[in-house]
């Protein structure tokens, strides 16, 4: 049976493939068509997803789109006229995109794809979200929690999830494992539009000069430079109670009102001026001896404030996501937890949860935003809908597309470049580490791409992590960003307990293997690798198996026997504001358009 899974038209649009309950191809759009964040209709995306499995659209059983069209029209509609007229604006906006194309989406799949009424289904949307957290993790039975801006009509919910499996999957689990539980996902409570915690996020991103949707994980960039001394001022826009259910005070918002601004006036007048988009950031805690080339006391002054609002913001999100989980907890009294939601890529906020929560076992999904949706409204199908029982978990995230030796060898030969070749991953191993000692940065590329917004070694860029100078270079001279911008440690897992307080046993398994939490660096070991520690001791890291990735581990692995590190710094594999690699001339472009010393391109060594 093939089920494929569609989400698109708001963010992220993306194909996942499900064949028999096992996951083929997932991808998300921005891949293909190498427009950030794109939310059109995922026609190469999907293309893929049919290639790589063999088969045509009349091969599909099911095609699942992630959410419910009406009822989210029926949403924007209802809240728009409730606003009338200062909603004019976003009504009006709102009607040219939905008439245009958003409303006529089942028109739209069953003409793209030639498919008859019938195989077509919806599932709301955080219902995808959830099932694609907990469908894909090795749970018979969990709580589940999905927290992002806003679906239909839905911006949260808590929720429990059973599992009816195969057979006992062959992996480290639980004595208690049970067989024959029923498929089913209960969110059991929500909260509505426009009380919203990723809406409460995004303004204070527009706020701080990023954009929306994009720039959130730079806010949490920014925070390690800043003290959360405004959060009483934070509190007066969000009201949270102890079991983490909260309310915003609509007077300080302007998203449900505005196409301009997420913010008001109020909120102006209580946090300052907005920050200016893309403007020079350092502070006097990124810069403590003052050596930035531009620096100036009042404009580092004024950048302490915003890194001040950013911590505070992180502070509250932590805490209310926290108070939400202690309460999911007390309500199912489950050992495991599964999440989703853009929200759920907030890793500092996740780090806080694996190590401060009652719960026992985390997963959280890789694409735990809209992209996700499209693979977890294919597998509640599989699994609710029709019953079918489990076997599949995802152990890693490797479900991009790959490309052939010679597509590879002929895209190198038309850029005028010059390779050698070599199939034995410990002779790459020890080339990567070499030149990695030399100081050099170095990018791999290898197999298939990776679903999710993380670079997991796959489509990487990495370096040495013992200086802090390497952070200064690989962010000034190949990934041409903002200099407070962290990178990610990526580290063996049996070592990772060795480097970060607060890693136990197996509860941060899955979500340390996605790079998806933060954790503290103990003291004496953040010095060892300055370029992957933040502001503040901390690090979030990615854990690796041998199994999961055998050259990246190696190169790791290798590295630490010459240094006595086994870490590596890690990023992903593109310049600033594109999508990260796919293809082997999209490989070479980015390799020649930044300072990148040498490109390992499955088993083909360029370089400059």
């Amino acid at each position: 049976m093939f089920i494929l899974g569609i989400s698109c038209y708001y963010h992220d649009s993306a194909a996942a493939l499900l064949k028999d309950g096992h996951l083929i191809a997932a991808s998300e759009e921005e891949r293909f068509s190498r427009i950030k964040h794109d939310y059109g209709f995922p026609h190469q995306a999907i293309k893929f997803c049919l290639e790589e499995a063999g088969i045509t659209a009349h091969d599909l059983d099911y095609v699942v789109f992630y959410e419910k069209p009406l009822k989210k029209f029926e949403r924007i509609l209802m809240t728009t006229l409730q606003m009338f007229p200062q909603s004019y604006a976003v009504f009006r906006e709102a009607m040219v995109a939905w008439f245009n194309e958003k409303l006529w989406i089942k028109a739209e799949i069953l003409t793209e794809l030639d498919i008859p009424n019938e195989k077509l289904l919806f599932v709301e949307h955080h219902l995808s979200h959830a099932a694609s957290a907990f469908f894909c993790s090795p749970y018979d039975e969990a709580a589940i929690l999905t927290i992002d801006g806003v679906g239909e009509w839905t911006t949260t919910t808590l929720g429990y999830g059973t599992a009816n499996w195969q057979s006992p999957p062959a992996h480290g689990w639980r004595d208690d494992f049970q067989l024959g539980r029923e498929n089913k996902i209960d969110l059991f409570s929500d909260i509505r539009f426009p009380h919203s915690l990723g809406l409460l996020y995004s303004a204070f991103t527009a706020f701080l000069g990023f954009r929306v949707n994009n720039g959130e994980y730079k806010v949490m960039g920014m925070t390690p430079y800043g003290r959360p001394n405004r959060i009483e001022d934070v509190y007066k826009l969000i009201k949270v109670g102890d079991d983490g259910s909260f309310r915003l005070n609509m007077d300080y918002f302007a998203f449900h009102r505005s196409t301009k601004t997420t913010f008001s006036k109020k909120f102006v007048e209580l946090f300052g001026e907005p920050r200016v988009h893309d403007s020079t950031f350092y502070t006097p805690t990124t810069h403590p001896q003052k050596d930035h080339p531009d620096w100036n006391d009042a404009i580092a002054n004024t950048n302490q404030v915003y890194a001040d609002i950013a911590a505070s913001i992180q502070r509250v999100t932590e805490e209310t996501i926290l108070k939400m989980v202690n309460h999911l907890h007390e309500r199912t009294g489950s050992k495991n937890l599964c999440m989703a939601g853009g929200v759920a890529l907030n890793s500092v906020a996740n780090g806080r949860i694996l190590r401060e929560s009652a719960f026992e076992n985390v997963y959280i999904q890789p694409a735990a935003g809209d992209a996700g949706g499209a693979l977890g409204c294919a597998l509640y199908v599989h699994h609710a809908l029709l019953n079918n029982p489990r076997e599949f978990v995802m152990e890693h995230a490797y479900w991009g597309k790959s490309y052939s030796a010679e597509q590879i060898t002929s895209n190198i030969k038309a850029a005028g470049r010059t390779y050698e070749y070599s199939d034995d991953i410990d002779k790459l191993a020890h080339m990567m580490v070499d030149d990695m000692l030399q100081g050099k940065v170095i990018s791999l590329y290898q197999d298939r791409f990776e679903w999710g917004p993380r670079a997991l070694g796959n489509r990487s860029i990495l370096a040495d992590p013992r200086s802090a100078e390497m952070k200064e270079i690989v962010n000034a001279r190949i990934k041409f960003r903002e200099p407070f911008r962290p990178f990610a440690p990526v580290v063996l897992e049996s070592e990772a307990a060795n480097y970060w307080d607060g890693i136990d046993d197996a509860a941060g398994t899955y979500a340390l293997r996605y790079m998806l939490a933060v954790y503290p660096a103990k003291p004496e070991m953040g010095q060892k690798i300055q370029a992957v520690t933040h502001e503040g001791g901390s690090g979030r890291l990615q854990t690796v198996r041998r199994e999961w990735n055998p050259l990246y581990y190696r190169a790791i692995e290798l590295f630490g026997e010459a240094t006595g590190v086994p870490v590596l710094l890690n990023t992903s594999f593109n310049l600033r504001s594109e999508p990260i690699v796919n293809t082997p001339l999209n490989a070479l472009n980015t390799f020649g358009r930044s300072d990148i010393d040498t490109l390992y391109i499955d088993g083909h060594i360029v370089r400059k």
